[in-house]
Order: structure tokens, then sequence, then C-alpha cells
């Protein structure tokens, strides 16, 4: 209880220090830019693998319980690789707009 204590006053402080290192006046560039958007974009990536694995695993053995439900389970499949995908390709156009 007393470590779940010490944990939200750092974040709490950390949360409340925000608006002063938002002060730089725009003159100043992070630097570190473009590594935190490749560790973004490696993170992003990674987790659609990860549900693109699960939900592909998941749709091979709905197939092998029941046949029959083939066409729905595909269409279903291919929807939701979509969305995950989509998921991807959005923080890759959001990391190519904010790194220049």
């Amino acid at each position: 209880m007393r470590t779940l204590q010490y944990i939200f006053m750092t974040l709490a402080a950390l949360l409340l220090a925000t608006p002063a290192f938002a002060q730089s006046g725009g003159a100043l560039a992070n630097p570190y830019a473009p590594l935190a958007a490749g560790i973004g974009m490696g993170i992003a990536a990674g987790l659609c693998g990860i549900g693109q694995g699960r939900a592909s695993a998941s749709a091979s053995e709905a197939v092998a319980r029941n046949p029959g439900a083939r066409p729905a389970i595909f269409l279903f499949l291919i929807l939701g690789l979509v969305l995950i995908e989509s998921l991807a390709l959005y923080t890759f156009l959001i990391i190519i707009m904010y790194v220049k």
C-alpha cells in the first residue's frame, strides 16, 4: 500500500511539472524526437503484430471447429486485420507529421 502511494505521488508530481517544460517558446527543438518516434513506431508495430497473430490464430481455430462458418469468419478476420493494421498506419502518419 505504501509503494502504491509513492507511485501515485511521483506520477502527480510529474504531471504537475509538465506545464513548466512546455514554456520553451518554440526556439529549442527536441533532439530526441526522432528517437522517441522510432521507439513509438516500434511499439505500435509490435503490438499490432501481436494482435494480428492472435486474430489469425483465433480465426483458424474457429474454422477448424466449424468449417461451415468459414465465409463469415473470413469476413470478420479481414475486417479485424484491416482495423489493426490501420492503427500502425495512423501511428506512422503521426510520426511523419511530428518529426521533420
